[in-house]
């Protein structure tokens, strides 16, 4: 059973198309990278793919459900989201514990009394993402870091099948990003780790554990596949439309833009 497939989906609005027949397969196993320029459609692509967007056409299910088709709530609640949305919208005097508790009940200011059974599951899950220390501190002293990790634990919370991940080092200094990126890369190899969709314009963001890539352009899939094959330079001059050449040292990447592409559509 594929924990993600999407056929045929299209979305517009008015006379402008967002998607156009967009198909892509996420199996058991794997995580991916979905990259693209501005307007490539990676955010209503993320849209339909947590509910929050009616595609046109085409279909997307989760775990062999389909929206439209089940309960978009409840299949909703299989799908872990760390984004700037979600981010924002956390009161600042909310405990960094009851943030990650909030998770299972999929509440933004969480409200209630807190069990003994939800508080342990999230005290093992702070421990588990390395902010033990940080239970008892409201999200208005937690630095961007601190945040993204403790944005994961709400998605954890509620034992997701799918973590999307929406370019989640944004704002984050060279360091906490790159604690940030080895901490994802800890997840994914952990045992039965959920499936990670990473969300992102930067290659250097790319950890070995990111199996898969999912090149959007305008809305099309100009790429989809395994990483050494959809991960290229003419594909990611096609891409963002610029002469690039992309290096590669160990399992890391980093990118050179030569200048504004030509005849590269």
């Amino acid at each position: 059973m594929s924990v993600l497939t999407v056929l045929d989906l299209t979305v517009r609005r008015g006379a402008t198309v967002i998607l156009d027949h967009v198909s892509w397969q996420v199996r058991p196993g794997e995580h991916w990278v979905i990259l693209g320029a501005n307007g490539s459609g990676k955010t209503s692509l993320l849209s339909a793919l947590t509910g929050y967007l009616t595609p046109t056409a085409g279909e997307v299910g989760v775990l062999g459900q389909r929206y439209g088709r089940s309960d978009w709530r409840e299949l909703r609640k299989k799908v872990g989201l760390v984004s700037s949305a979600v981010r924002q919208m956390i009161p600042n005097d909310e405990l960094a514990l009851e943030t990650v508790i909030s998770g299972r009940y999929a509440m933004i200011d969480f409200w209630g009394d807190i069990t003994t059974a939800d508080r342990r599951r999230g005290m093992q899950i702070l421990r588990d993402i390395e902010c033990g220390p940080l239970a008892q501190r409201p999200w208005l002293f937690l630095s961007q870091g601190e945040r993204q990790r403790v944005l994961i634990g709400r998605a954890l919370m509620a034992r997701p099948a799918l973590l999307i991940l929406d370019e989640p080092c944004a704002g984050l200094d060279p360091a906490a990003r790159e604690h940030f990126l080895q901490f994802l890369e800890k997840l994914g190899r952990s045992p039965k780790p959920p499936t990670m969709v990473l969300v992102t314009h930067h290659v250097e963001e790319i950890m070995p554990v990111f199996s898969h890539v999912l090149v959007l352009k305008q809305g099309r899939v100009l790429a989809s596949g395994k990483r050494r094959r959809a991960l290229t330079a003419k594909i990611l001059s096609r891409a963002f439309h610029a002469g690039i050449h992309l290096a590669r040292r160990g399992n890391r990447y980093s990118l050179v833009i030569r200048g504004r592409g030509r005849g590269l559509m």
